[in-house]
């Protein structure tokens, strides 16, 4: 009789906290979002704390870096973004029309009629409102978006200043005799997914600048920004996320001119094999140690469970368990 209360109770604990995660499953997620930026951020102060630079001087110049680059980008880069979109968005019933020209391209339109179709998509704004739902929609997805950013910013300011406080008062938990092999696993772990943000960055940057300068080369300057902004942040995605960047502007491209489209198409095939074999490797060669298969599997993984955002978090939180199983199991079972 008590055995079976107790695991009635025990049951019904476990259901009240399942519940209880999967309410403030949300804000967890920006909470680890914001921890993984303050991780990218934190090479930055170590570097600035190398030469010389006290960490509370390093926290503050990077913070102030941070917060000037996103002001520079709201301000700079969001109103010629916005422009360049309207003037996708309005040119691209145009752009079907020329791709209605195309004798293969018309040939197929004749049995499937899809150029018509999504020209009426287009125009009526259909898509609009089965995505968000007329006006009101969008100024709530907006405003959603907006405040989950303000939230992420302040956390990972947050983050970046007391993490050495965090990680003080989490090492201090471990066993005094086993403290200092925590703290360097720790370290390293964290080592592995501020290196890993950080050069996703870069390998990103990377390809958002070389397609502004080749955009602006092969005659699409006035989408440049807009389509070098939407590679930018695509490719910060694994596996999917160039390809899908690429796709974008090779379809605008070959809408605009067929040979242009062409050409873009070289281009971003060749660029993807520079930046797999030569750009990332040699970015990530020091902060994360993963192989190819276990990245596979932990980006499609983190994806089913949390969208883009695990898939964004899914290879660095694998290269840390990979480091964990490297230096504790590993030696364990070799020691039996």
């Amino acid at each position: 009789m008590a055995l079976g209360f107790l695991v009635g109770l025990g049951w019904f604990l476990a259901q009240v906290l399942g519940g209880l995660l999967v309410s403030i499953s949300s804000v967890l997620i920006l909470v680890v979002v914001s921890f993984f930026l303050a991780a990218g951020l934190d090479p930055s102060v170590r570097w600035l704390t190398g030469r010389g630079l006290r960490r509370p001087w390093a926290v503050l110049a990077v913070i102030l870096g941070f917060l000037a680059a996103l002001v520079l980008f709201v301000v700079a880069l969001v109103p010629v973004i916005t422009d360049q979109v309207n003037a996708i968005v309005s040119n691209a019933p145009d752009w079907l029309q020329q791709l209605q020209r195309n004798k293969q391209i018309q040939s197929l339109d004749d049995h499937f009629h899809f150029i018509e179709k999504a020209q009426a998509f287009i125009s009526n704004g259909t898509f609009a409102r089965g995505v968000f739902g007329g006006v009101l929609g969008v100024t709530v997805a907006v405003l959603g978006f907006l405040g989950n950013a303000f939230i992420v910013i302040v956390l990972t300011l947050y983050f970046l200043a007391s993490l050495e406080r965090t990680k003080s008062a989490i090492y201090e938990l471990a066993p005094a005799s086993r403290r200092d092999r925590v703290r360097d696993l720790g370290d390293r772990m964290l080592e592995s997914i501020g290196g890993y943000v950080s050069g996703a960055v870069v390998v990103a940057s990377c390809a958002g600048i070389s397609s502004l300068v080749f955009l602006a080369v092969v005659g699409l300057k006035d989408y440049a920004v807009a389509l070098a902004a939407v590679v930018t942040l695509l490719d910060i995605i694994p596996m999917i996320g160039a390809t899908i960047g690429a796709a974008i502007v090779s379809a605008i491209a070959l809408a605009t001119d067929v040979r242009t489209g062409i050409v873009c198409v070289i281009f971003y095939v060749v660029y993807q094999q520079v930046e797999n074999y030569l750009i990332y490797p040699r970015v990530m060669s020091r902060s994360v140690n993963v192989p190819g298969a276990v990245t596979v599997i932990a980006a499609l993984t983190g994806a089913a469970l949390l969208g883009v955002v695990g898939a964004l978090l899914a290879i660095p939180t694998a290269a840390a368990l990979l480091l964990l199983l490297r230096e504790v199991w590993v030696p364990r079972q070799e020691a039996r």
